[in-house]
């Protein structure tokens, strides 16, 4: 099963200092047909103006992973994480566990910020809050579904989970396959471009629930500039 969710269909937020697009119920938005997909809870596509700051705020039993889509990203909190600016094509986790204040940043003052934030629930309540980050350049994903977060960790950014988080930037008539293994589905967003999954097309700012599938064929239909995509995968029970 390939659920396809176009862009006009994404809930909008606009802050005057931050713009975010929220794909499952967050804040005031709520929709019950989109509370989350498998142990994803949050997808969040957010934009801060030059020098934006969000406050510092709290959360626990949380796995935040970011992924720095365009600009440069800015992290502080109160458990020591690692300093330090965050370029395109990063990712960082942020495990709240047993709770913990952070902010984003944008750590330019004069060029905007894009990130995308998702909350993955951890497998284990409680854990010691700590950070874990890498920086990924766009030779690194091309042509590939580059792992850039797994729950084995390795040369990844560990999560607390079974799940992982994929980037690719795929040059025009590039293709690629992934295989799920069973109870294993995934949330595919492009960024940017446009692609064939499956067959279905999927356009700038469209995403999809993917579900059921022994396999996936990814096709990049965008002719000119590369197509820029995520994918998240999860358990599904």
């Amino acid at each position: 099963m390939i659920q396809v969710r176009r862009d006009a269909e994404i809930h909008e937020k606009e802050g005057g200092w931050f713009h975010a697009r929220w794909h499952f119920s967050f804040d005031e938005y709520f929709d019950p047909s989109n509370m989350g997909f498998g142990t994803m809870r949050v997808f969040n596509d957010d934009r801060l103006i030059p020098g934006a700051i969000w406050p510092l705020h709290p959360h626990r039993d949380v796995e935040g992973l970011t992924y720095v889509v365009e600009g440069t990203f800015r992290h502080e909190d109160d458990v020591g994480g690692p300093p330090g600016m965050l370029p395109a094509g990063s990712v960082q986790r942020m495990t709240l566990g047993s709770g913990a204040w952070h902010s984003e940043q944008n750590g330019s003052q004069t060029e905007p910020l894009r990130f995308i934030q998702i909350w993955i629930m951890p497998a284990e309540r409680g854990l010691a809050p700590r950070v874990e980050q890498k920086v990924f350049t766009r030779q690194d994903r091309t042509d590939r579904l580059l792992k850039v977060i797994s729950g084995e960790g390795g040369d990844a950014v560990l999560v607390h989970q079974d799940a992982a988080m994929y980037v690719s930037s795929l040059s025009a008539g590039a293709r690629i396959e992934h295989p799920f293994q069973p109870d294993l589905g995934a949330y595919l967003y492009a960024i940017e471009g446009s692609i064939a999954l499956n067959g279905e097309k999927l356009s700038t700012g469209d995403a999809a629930k993917i579900a059921g599938e022994p396999t996936i064929t990814i096709e990049a239909i965008e002719p000119t500039e590369p197509t820029e995509l995520l994918m998240v995968e999860v358990r599904l029970s």
